[in-house]
């Protein structure tokens, strides 16, 4: 009888176990990184089982399982350039992963679609914390879409990707972890731009417990205007827009691996682990591995390689380009490093004739003249440009595309010949056939013709082939000015619409198009679209801004807006094509280069980096890489 009755307690036992088990009271055995461990032993934390969600989001080492500790030193051009928010930040509901093909859950552990495309359900990942210990739920959603997007003073142009058919799209809370997207239509691309750095990317900088507090639906205006006034503002919106910036609010609650420690005066910006991060190894390691990221801030990209090549640079591609690769070769045992060769996930240096130019009209006649962008482009000797900035890596122009028609079409491949002959007969049948003195080419009153070419200097390469560039259109008598100017004062040009000609990347190549982020440099939907500013601000605010284009600027908007309500991949593949042959053959983009490869430095203690990857920005790379399990092996 004991016997029976040992084994019936023993069996009872087990039973109550499982149950425990089953009902999830049982809790998986977590670890943490130990300067966490201490502060838990110190009172200043919670456990981290109670730091965990239920469901934390597992990340599957590149390599093998990491450790803890060290601290990653990169190098900025600026307290922006640290890109925490996006590149070294990249929470999103859902994200794309490492393949750069597939999109897979983060925040939304998962998801569903409804009403034939027309509803997006997201199951938001229970228990998931801010950086401060508080609960992320379906209202911080809601706050970031009803209280910043549709607030018209924060958002003054609604953004057309949370539109379908013309109409917002309608954020509805099912509870406080499920949230749904409706739309009037079918929205194909809306995944992609959840996924996206200039989209998805931004939409948790709005913790609603936080930000609240700077916003007047929440915070009485008498507390709220004695705030504006301390922080020297004239409006409450633009004390809520510096608040909510990750790059530069050190207090601002996160979801991301790290949290910013530093004021954005500093020369050395720092990031330390977020305690309450949310995902973990296979071995329940939560992470991230690394305990804190550190850039030195730089005033240049040749200062960036320097550092990189005295060994002070544990993991970046940010601010190198193929051109450095012998010097970062030759230094690479010096520096305790070796270079990775990653795809760039873009085409090389395109010139962006800007169509909307405004200013002197005779000038902007001829660059929206397709004769005039044709001289321009046979006249650039794309051979010459490969071998001096590309070291002879990149690939023609045409092999950019990714479908074989436009790859084999001749019209396309004629339009990237280096022929300065026809170039020259060209520009003397559009009257440009009298010269000045020094062989410059004269407008009809009398004055010489000159572009210029905004640079920022904050992009590798663009000054290198801008430099290679006006020596081609000069030698066909086009006076050419290069405007190189810091990448703050850059952008701050672009964005005003004042330019004639950008040099910048192609957001596409052979092996990468993602019509959620490329189209903004092949259609105008956007205000960033750099050859059509304000007819993508037309497309962007939905009419209510900017102009709106004829002819086949606007058929590329028209044809855009059928993609983005096709579910069918065959069909989209053929809009696509059809809307990248219109943008080739218009040379609005005079591209100078296809593909190409960029340099990775590693440290050879720093692992879990994958050797063949795409530093792609709409794969927020190397965000979609998980960055939280690279480690030091030391």
């Amino acid at each position: 009888m004991k016997g029976k009755r040992c084994i019936f307690v023993i069996s009872l036992v087990l039973l109550i176990l499982l149950s425990l088990c089953g009902l999830g009271i049982a809790q998986p055995m977590y670890k943490e990184a130990p300067m966490l461990a201490e502060l838990v032993k110190q009172g200043q934390l919670p456990p981290v089982e109670e730091r965990l969600p239920s469901e934390p989001l597992v990340v599957e080492p590149v390599e093998v399982i990491g450790k803890y500790g060290g601290t990653w030193n990169r190098v900025a051009l600026s307290p922006t350039d640290t890109r925490i928010r996006d590149r070294m930040g990249y929470e999103t509901l859902v994200r794309w992963g490492r393949d750069g093909v597939s999109i897979v859950p983060n925040l939304a552990k998962s998801w569903e679609l409804k009403d034939d495309g027309k509803t997006y359900v997201f199951y938001l990942r229970e228990g998931v914390k801010w950086s401060d210990g508080h609960p992320f739920t379906a209202d911080d959603v809601l706050f970031w879409y009803y209280d910043v997007m549709r607030n018209e003073e924060i958002t003054p142009v609604f953004p057309a990707w949370l539109t379908a058919g013309n109409e917002p799209v309608e954020v509805v809370k099912v509870d406080d972890y499920t949230v749904e997207f409706r739309f009037a239509t079918p929205h194909s691309l809306f995944l992609y731009y959840l996924a996206g750095p200039d989209t998805g990317a931004l939409m948790f900088n709005h913790p609603k417990h936080y930000m609240k507090n700077f916003h007047p639906n929440y915070t009485p205006k008498e507390e709220l205007d004695a705030k504006v006034a301390e922080a020297k503002f004239e409006s409450w919106f633009q004390l809520y827009t510096q608040m909510a910036e990750p790059n530069l609010n050190k207090d601002l609650p996160t979801l991301r691996p790290w949290v910013l420690q530093s004021d954005p005066t500093s020369t050395r910006i720092v990031a330390e682990r977020n305690p309450y991060y949310w995902k973990v190894d296979p071995e329940g390691n939560q992470l991230p591995y690394i305990d804190r990221v550190a850039w030195d801030i730089v005033q240049s990209v040749e200062m960036a390689v320097m550092k990189a090549v005295s060994g002070e640079i544990d993991m970046q591609g940010r601010h190198m380009s193929i051109y450095d690769y012998p010097l970062l070769m030759e230094n690479r045992d010096k520096g305790n490093y070796d270079v990775y060769l990653w795809d760039e996930g873009k085409a090389g240096t395109a010139f962006y004739i800007n169509q909307n130019v405004t200013g002197d009209e005779e000038t902007a006649k001829l660059v929206r003249s397709i004769e005039f962008r044709k001289a321009l482009s046979l006249a650039v000797n794309r051979d010459q440009i490969n071998e001096l900035v590309y070291l002879g890596q990149a690939s023609a122009c045409e092999l950019m595309y990714p479908y074989e028609s436009l790859r084999n079409d001749p019209e396309i491949k004629a339009l990237y010949e280096y022929d300065p002959d026809e170039a020259d007969r060209i520009l003397d049948s559009l009257g440009l056939d009298k010269r000045d003195a020094n062989g410059f080419r004269l407008l009809s009153d009398g004055r010489p013709l000159q572009l210029t070419l905004l640079v920022g200097l904050g992009y590798p390469m663009h000054p290198d082939v801008a430099e290679i560039v006006k020596v081609h259109w000069e030698s066909v008598g086009v006076k050419t000015g290069l405007d190189v100017v810091s990448q703050e004062l850059w952008w701050s040009r672009v964005q005003g619409n004042e330019y004639q000609i950008v040099p910048h990347y192609l957001e596409f190549c052979e092996g990468f198009i993602d019509m959620s982020y490329s189209s903004m440099c092949i259609v105008p939907c956007r205000a960033l679209t750099y050859w059509a500013p304000v007819w993508g601000l037309w497309y962007e605010s939905q009419g209510r801004n900017g102009e709106k284009p004829d002819g086949e600027p606007r058929r590329l908007q028209e044809l855009f807006d059928e993609l983005r309500v096709t579910p069918e991949p065959e069909e989209q593949d053929r809009l696509v094509e059809e809307i990248l042959e219109i943008w080739a053959k218009n040379l609005w983009v005079i591209p100078t280069a296809g593909n190409y490869k960029i340099p990775i430095v590693v440290k050879r203690d720093f692992k879990n980096v994958p050797k063949e990857a795409s530093l792609a920005y709409p794969y927020c790379s190397p965000g979609h890489l998980n960055p939280e399990q690279f480690f030091f092996d030391r």
